[in-house]
């Protein structure tokens, strides 16, 4: 209700990223590979044992779930995926960090936007994580030359103990989607703990920031950190940008994020 389009940005840094970026959706032959293993996952009887240390499924509750369950509904649209392709590409980002690995079909989208990057993602699961790293050998035999190393590393445990560690190893971070335990507390933590090795252009994506009351009042936290200079809300996902040479400004705007 609140969202509004291009018409009426005067932040020429958003209006830009808008239109260019956000706005702009198109489909490549190089998606292909990651879109065939979607089909596979989406049809797969295999069961797993969820371990899960965040705040659950609105869906399934059970601790034993079928991939294909997994993917239909726990899994990010194309659509967003294609979206930070788009991003990872535009600012050229190569630390990414991606905090809820799930199956791993949007960690490839990363991959795929930047094959040189450093990729670590994170996922509380052993069962879940061990069919992403398998999606990722599908993926890498099928779009990255044999000599090319695999740009990601796969961190298993509860992301509590397993973050801080990953962080304090890290230079610095360019990109986070932040896809894990969904309350306020954890979503500040780890917003905090990946904020010592943010720098100015540096680009942090909250996932379902609407999803409960807990998800917006993280996000009016984030939203009003001292460190933050302008977000933009897509209803989906928010984006925190940290541009020390930008207005501090909060950006509402349409984005049919369901296709």
């Amino acid at each position: 209700m609140k969202a509004q389009d291009e018409h009426g940005l005067h932040s020429p840094f958003v209006f830009d990223l808008y239109l260019q970026i956000i706005k702009q959706d198109t489909k490549t032959a190089s998606f292909e590979p990651i879109e065939a293993i979607r089909q596979t996952m989406l049809h797969s009887q295999e069961t797993l044992q969820i371990t899960d240390y965040g705040a659950g499924s609105r869906v399934n509750t059970s601790s034993t779930r079928q991939v294909k369950d997994i993917a239909q509904h726990s899994k990010k649209s194309a659509r967003l995926a294609r979206l930070f392709y788009r991003l990872i590409q535009r600012f050229e980002y190569n630390s990414i960090f991606d905090l809820g690995t799930s199956l791993g079909l949007t960690t490839l989208y990363m991959a795929q936007a930047n094959l040189s990057a450093q990729i670590t993602t994170f996922e509380g699961c052993p069962e879940t994580a061990s069919v992403a790293q398998q999606n990722f050998k599908t993926w890498a035999n099928r779009a990255l030359s044999p000599q090319h190393p695999l740009p990601i590393q796969t961190v298993v445990g509860n992301l509590d103990e397993t973050l801080p560690k990953a962080v304090e190893n890290a230079q610095r971070l360019d990109f986070v989607f932040f896809d894990a335990n969904h309350r306020y507390e954890p979503t500040v933590r780890y917003f905090e703990t990946c904020l010592t090795k943010a720098h100015n252009d540096s680009l942090f994506v909250f996932d379902d920031i609407h999803w409960s009351p807990e998800m917006e009042q993280a996000w009016e936290y984030i939203k009003a950190h001292p460190s933050v200079s302008a977000t933009i809300d897509l209803f989906a996902v928010g984006l925190v940008f940290f541009r020390q040479q930008q207005p501090k400004q909060h950006f509402v705007l349409r984005w049919p994020f369901w296709k």
